[in-house]
């Protein structure tokens, strides 16, 4: 094969099959995700002012506005796949946009067991924020550190590629470890929290002005956490088979699992 390390363009010389991701991706499916998280984080803004939830408004949006900067990248290596700056802003907006979303989820968890009673949980309600936001800010920057050195290759220098790989699936794992940790005391919560009200009223159980609100509130930080658990596990096997291996060369299983 011949050296593509000056490519900057398809052609005869430079072919799609010699990229890290072998394929030209899809203009509708990456339009559509742009769109949607152009929405998000919109909304997410205009919410949290509205609230004054700052730090949750915070995370999300900067959450939701990296997965649209990601995208964007997505869309103009559609139109060109050796565009560098394209590769380079959705690796690393892509890889780090859920750590903010799950930053916002644990800031909340706080708030949900105060709201439903400190006395269910088995840590105190001030140290979800401080012992899982604090460890998600570790993963952020080795996936951070990974994503700048897998960048730096520019999709050419393949053992640049296979570091910041590596350094990237030790800070997803770490994420996925926290999330776990945080998934299992959540639920030990729950539990808790419905067998001591067991035969109350939802405006009972729930220590909220609007109960029903609370509960869909409640719901969507579940969906939340496991859509973004399953995107990080999805991320292990797909980087721990190297830049170039079936895996991340399937857009398909990447649009689902990633992106939805």
């Amino acid at each position: 094969m011949s050296d593509t390390s000056n490519c900057t363009a398809v052609s005869l010389a430079c072919p799609v099959s010699a990229t890290t991701y072998g394929y030209t991706p899809n203009l509708g499916g990456n339009v559509f995700f742009a769109v949607i998280f152009g929405i998000c984080t919109i909304y997410n803004l205009a919410m949290g002012l509205k609230a004054k939830a700052w730090k949750f408004m915070v995370a999300l949006t900067v959450g939701s506005l990296m997965e649209l900067a990601g995208y964007i990248g997505r869309i103009l290596m559609h139109y060109n796949l050796w565009n560098n700056g394209g590769f380079e802003l959705q690796i690393i907006c892509l890889i780090l946009a859920p750590s903010f979303v799950v930053a916002a989820i644990y800031w909340s968890l706080k708030h949900i067991v105060l709201c439903l009673g400190p006395e269910h949980s088995r840590i105190k309600p001030n140290l979800y924020p401080w012992v899982f936001i604090g460890c998600d800010l570790g993963s952020i920057l080795l996936q951070a550190a990974g994503g700048g050195v897998a960048a730096a290759a520019k999709k050419t220098n393949q053992s640049l590629l296979d570091a910041g790989n590596d350094i990237m699936i030790a800070g997803i794992t770490f994420q996925v470890v926290t999330m776990a940790v945080c998934g299992v005391l959540a639920l030990d919560f729950a539990f808790h929290v419905v067998r001591a009200s067991a035969g109350l009223s939802l405006d009972e159980k729930l220590a909220a002005t609007n109960p029903c609100g609370f509960l869909i509130f409640c719901v969507g930080e579940a969906f939340a956490y496991l859509t973004v658990l399953i995107c990080c596990i999805y991320r292990i096997p797909a980087m721990a088979g190297g830049w170039g291996n079936p895996l991340i060369q399937d857009e398909t299983e990447f649009l689902v699992l990633d992106g939805m």
